[in-house]
């Protein structure tokens, strides 16, 4: 059973930065990709950067990219989020997923998921 855990979650003002980190345990680490997304109250789950595990490719949505950049610790099995220039819409709470699957990096679709870190961004 693949176990997720995200940490680094909290306050910030805007136009503050925060780095987000998930890291994966497992009896057999075998996945393709980590990614990370977010839900907001009243909103559905947002899918925000993905990273290869093996490949060091990446793929971000459009309403994050230039702003937040998604990397990896191979010798950690942990993916971080690195978010600048905060705004309080970016306030949810984030989530860390990863899957078995080889599919594409634009392919979205992930089977595990982690129990997510809030942030919240004050004006």
């Amino acid at each position: 059973q693949v176990q997720l855990l995200e940490s680094g979650g909290g306050l910030v003002q805007a136009g503050g930065s925060l780095r987000v980190s998930c890291t994966a345990s497992e009896r057999t680490f075998r996945n393709y990709d980590m990614a990370w997304f977010r839900q907001a109250p009243g909103k559905e789950r947002e899918f925000l950067a993905a990273i290869s595990w093996s490949e060091d490719s990446t793929y971000y949505a459009d309403s994050v990219e230039g702003r937040f950049t998604i990397s990896k610790d191979n010798a950690e099995k942990t993916v971080h989020l690195q978010m600048n220039n905060l705004k309080p819409e970016d306030t949810a709470v984030y989530y860390c997923a990863t899957r078995t699957l080889k599919l594409a990096i634009r392919d979205v679709r992930y089977e595990y998921w982690g129990q997510g870190t809030q942030v919240t961004v004050s004006s």
